[in-house]
C-alpha cells in the first residue's frame, strides 16, 4: 500500500486466501482424529508415526505440519488486511473510522480468546498465549504499520526481530544449577538448550520472567508460576511480525488484482523469492546457533521460518486457483475458510455436544465398526463432517461469523 490516500479500485475476491486459510482450519480441527492414539496401537508403523508428529506440536525446538497452523492463519490476517481496508474506503469510510474499527476488531479478538479459554473454569482465566488473543494484540499495530509504504513495513519486521532477538540474548540465561522443576520442567528433559541457546530455555526466558509478573496482576484462582507448554503472552511482538510478512504479501495481490495487469509471473517470482529468503535466513540462524526455532515462544527464526512456507503455499495456491481457473477442489476448504471465527469458535466449545449426539443416534459404540485402531478417526471424522455441514449452511445463506 504505497499510498494509503489513494481510491482504490474495485478488486475480485480470491479464492486462494479462503481455501489457504480453509486449509489451516482444516488441520486444526483434525486433531479430534487423534492420529497419535492410533499410532499406539501401530509401533512398527512409519507412515502412522509420521502422521502422529505432524499432527502433534513438537516438544520444543523444530518444526512439524500442526506447528504451522497458527502462523498460516496469522500471516493470513495480514494478507486480508489490505483488501479489507480497500473495500472499507469504497464504502467512503475515513481514515479514522478504519482506525477506530481495527482496534474495536482487536479488542474483541483478545476477549473472544480469553472467554474460550475460560469455558469450564471456576472464573475469567486471563490468559494471552491463544490464537486470537495473540493475533489481537498485536491487530492495531498491524493497521498501522499498513498504512506505510512497503519500505517501512520491511523496515518494522527487521526492527522487531532484531530487538525480539536481543531481548532474549540480553536476558540472563539460567545458571547452570538452575532448578528447573521449579518452573515446570523436569531437569532431565531432553529438549533443554545449553549454551547460547539456554536464553530460550523453556519457562526460564524473558516471556516466561514477564508473565510471572503481569498475568499475576489479573485475578487468578492460583498464582502463575508457568504455563505447562512454555507459551507466553509476549510471543504476540514476534507474532505481529507473522502478520506483517502476510501484510507484504497481501499488498502484492490486491495490487495486481486491482490493476488487473499480465504479470502473473512476476508476482509468483517475487512471492516464490520472498519465501525462499526467509527459509534460508531462518534456518541459518537455527543451524549456526544464533537463534533456535522455537514455535511456542515464537522465535524470529520461527517467524522467518513459518512465513517462509507461507509465501510459498500462497504463491502455489494463487496460481492453481486463481490464475489457472482450479476452483472446484478448493470449494471444501473455502466454505471453511470464509467462515474460520465461527469453525474455530465451533471446534472450541462443540465437540462434546457432537460427539454425544452422534452416540446418541449411533450407539454408543458405532466407531468401533473398523476395530477398536480407528475408532478415533470414524467418530472424529463424523464430528469434523458435522461442522463442516454447519458451515455449508451458513455458507449457503451467506452467514459469515466477523468480528
Amino acid at each position: 500500500m504505497a499510498d494509503p490516500t489513494a481510491e482504490p479500485a474495485k478488486s475480485p475476491r480470491l479464492g486462494s486466501i479462503d481455501a489457504f486459510r480453509g486449509l489451516a482450519m482444516l488441520l486444526m480441527v483434525a486433531e479430534v482424529l487423534h492420529l497419535c492414539g492410533v499410532a499406539e496401537h501401530f509401533p512398527e508403523s512409519r507412515l502412522w508415526a509420521w502422521l502422529c508428529h505432524h499432527q502433534s506440536h513438537v516438544p520444543w525446538v523444530g518444526l512439524s505440519v500442526h506447528d504451522m497452523i497458527q502462523p498460516a492463519f496469522t500471516f493470513l490476517v495480514g494478507v486480508s488486511l489490505p483488501f479489507s481496508i480497500a473495500s472499507r474506503r469504497r464504502r467512503g469510510q475515513s481514515m479514522a473510522v478504519l482506525a477506530v474499527h481495527a482496534f474495536y476488531r482487536a479488542a474483541v479478538l483478545v476477549l473472544l480468546g480469553i472467554w474460550l479459554r475460560s469455558i469450564g473454569r471456576g472464573q475469567t482465566y486471563f490468559t494471552f498465549e491463544d490464537t486470537l488473543t495473540q493475533i489481537g494484540l498485536g491487530y492495531g499495530f498491524l493497521f498501522l504499520i499498513a498504512l506505510r509504504p512497503r519500505r517501512q513495513q520491511w523496515a518494522a519486521v527487521v526492527v522487531i526481530l532484531l530487538v525480539s532477538w536481543a531481548a532474549f540474548a540480553l536476558y540472563p540465561a539460567p545458571p547452570a544449577d538452575f532448578d528447573y522443576a521449579s518452573v515446570g520442567v523436569p531437569t532431565d528433559w531432553p529438549h533443554l538448550l545449553s549454551g547460547f541457546e539456554s536464553h530460550w530455555n523453556k519457562n526460564t526466558n524473558l516471556s516466561a520472567a514477564f508473565d510471572r509478573w503481569f498475568l499475576n496482576l489479573l485475578p487468578r484462582e492460583e498464582p502463575f508460576v508457568d504455563n505447562e507448554g512454555g507459551y507466553q503472552t509476549l510471543s504476540f511482538v514476534p507474532t505481529l511480525t507473522t502478520m506483517v510478512l502476510g501484510l507484504l504479501a497481501g499488498g502484492l495481490l490486491a495490487e495486481r488484482t486491482a490493476a488487473k495487469e499480465n504479470s502473473t509471473g512476476a508476482l509468483l517470482g517475487r512471492l516464490a523469492v520472498l519465501g525462499a529468503v526467509c527459509l534460508a535466513v531462518g534456518y541459518a540462524t537455527h543451524y549456526a546457533g544464533v537463534c533456535p526455532l522455537v514455535k511456542r515462544i515464537w522465535t524470529p527464526s520461527f517467524v522467518l521460518v513459518s512465513g517462509g512456507w507461507c509465501f510459498l503455499l500462497l504463491a502455489a495456491l494463487y496460481w492453481l486457483i486463481d490464475i489457472r481457473g482450479w476452483r472446484g477442489w478448493a470449494w471444501p476448504l473455502t466454505v471453511i475458510g470464509m467462515n474460520s471465527i465461527a469453525i474455530y469458535v465451533i471446534a472450541n466449545t462443540m465437540h462434546g455436544l457432537v460427539d454425544d449426539m452422534l452416540r446418541t443416534h449411533l450407539g454408543r459404540d458405532y466407531d468401533a465398526l473398523f476395530g477398536e485402531p480407528y475408532r478415533t478417526l470414524v467418530s472424529g471424522g463424523l464430528v469434523m463432517l458435522a461442522y463442516w455441514l454447519v458451515l455449508l449452511w451458513m455458507h449457503r445463506r451467506r452467514l459469515y461469523l466477523k468480528v
